[in-house]
């Protein structure tokens, strides 16, 4: 089983221009995101890491730290688009393809050795994505943040064996007697989406040849796309001792990554 890590890394960006090469403890975002990459690799044997950019300074930066880079056309909507046009550039071609956002440098690695394990002991399985279970006090932070910002956080459903039934801007499942459920544990019922892929290769082809789907549109989430085609995805929890924290989104994060970048060393 051949494996490719590919980082869409894109220096436009309307929020935060140039956000792959800003400096998280003096260090630029895209090296700690394929630091990430690189330590989960180690455990898989022939895996490679390789960023996908389309713009020349992120590719004479990752060239400079020693990063394999992979130059991808401007006209990519997504960072899909980019991971898949950089795929078929490798020789030979992976047959299992991570997706890990060059705007992710807080993801844990666990997150990443987890979707690639999957892959190892389930040859069924087409794509793979994690999850985790969310504290009562994570759920109530998120419904306040989703009251100003409702299109942040995701949540996922699955059936008992772990495939996702669907995923979704709006908080599921809504509790009934909510109270109850309060005093069963620390932990609710509600699952966080974190937004990390893999593939199978012929998998990801597929996906790029399909239509936008009507829910993907209006939720926002590509993931959505699979599920409106019957391509089933499978999901990973991530232990709760593990803290998933968002990724970067404005300069306005970076104090915020580098304290729990600081904490976690």
């Amino acid at each position: 089983m051949t494996i490719a890590i590919i980082i869409p890394a894109r220096y436009g960006s309307t929020r935060f221009e140039g956000k792959p090469l800003a400096l998280i403890n003096g260090k630029a975002m895209i090296d700690h995101t394929v630091d990430i990459a690189k330590a989960a690799a180690e455990k898989f044997k022939g895996a490679r890491v390789i960023v996908a950019t389309d713009d020349a300074r992120i590719e004479t930066h990752c060239l400079n730290q020693g990063h394999e880079v992979l130059m991808t056309s401007d006209s990519c909507k997504t960072g899909s688009d980019r991971v898949f046009e950089a795929a078929i550039k490798i020789t030979p071609q992976p047959d299992i393809v991570i997706n890990l956002q060059g705007d992710a440098p807080l993801t844990p690695i666990i997150a990443v050795e987890k979707v690639i394990h999957e892959f190892s002991v389930n040859p069924d399985v087409q794509v793979v994505t994690p999850v985790q279970k969310l504290t009562w006090d994570d759920l109530d932070r998120l419904r306040r943040n989703k009251q100003t910002t409702p299109f942040t956080g995701t949540t996922a459903v699955m059936n008992k064996h772990g495939r996702a039934l669907w995923f979704s801007k709006t908080v599921l499942p809504a509790i009934r007697k909510e109270d109850k459920y309060r005093h069963g544990g620390e932990l609710s019922p509600v699952h966080q989406h974190l937004g990390l892929y893999g593939y199978r290769f012929d998998i990801l082809k597929k996906f790029m040849n399909l239509s936008e789907g009507t829910y993907e549109a209006m939720e926002g989430l590509e993931q959505l796309r699979f599920l409106e085609n019957d391509i089933p995805i499978q999901t990973v929890q991530i232990p709760h001792s593990e803290i998933v924290h968002s990724g970067v989104d404005s300069p306005e994060d970076i104090p915020r990554a580098e304290a729990i970048i600081k904490n976690r060393s």
